[in-house]
């Protein structure tokens, strides 16, 4: 079993990476669980419906994300396509803002239990 506080940054960091893969093109559920599970499951874990559907139902609540409806063509159904508004280009932009400020502050950290090791 993973360690709890693992799993904790995951959860953390999910929306802002879900924010990075609709920012890139707009895309719906399952590319964006297959991307997930192509180039993170092996820090992120396996990706599942049930994770990021939830996810991408809050963003949309908020309106950081809008989807639109279209057929598609394999079965004479329907995919709902999620693309960032404005307001989420602005989060999408905050979030990497601060990740990146988050993660020089922890690497100092880091440093300074290093050099006390030594």
């Amino acid at each position: 079993m993973e360690n709890k506080y693992v799993q904790q940054f995951k959860k953390g960091s999910l929306e802002m990476v879900l924010l990075c893969l609709i920012a890139k093109k707009e895309t719906y559920g399952y590319e964006i669980i297959t991307q997930l599970n192509k180039n993170g499951a092996d820090i992120l874990g396996y990706a599942k419906e049930g994770t990021v559907y939830p996810i991408l139902y809050r963003l949309q609540e908020a309106g950081i994300i809008q989807c639109r409806i279209a057929p598609a063509a394999a079965n004479g159904g329907s995919k709902k396509y999620y693309s960032l508004t404005e307001k989420g280009k602005e989060t999408l932009n905050e979030l990497i803002s601060f990740w990146n400020r988050y993660t020089d502050c922890v690497n100092d950290f880091i440093d300074f239990y290093k050099q006390a090791e030594e």
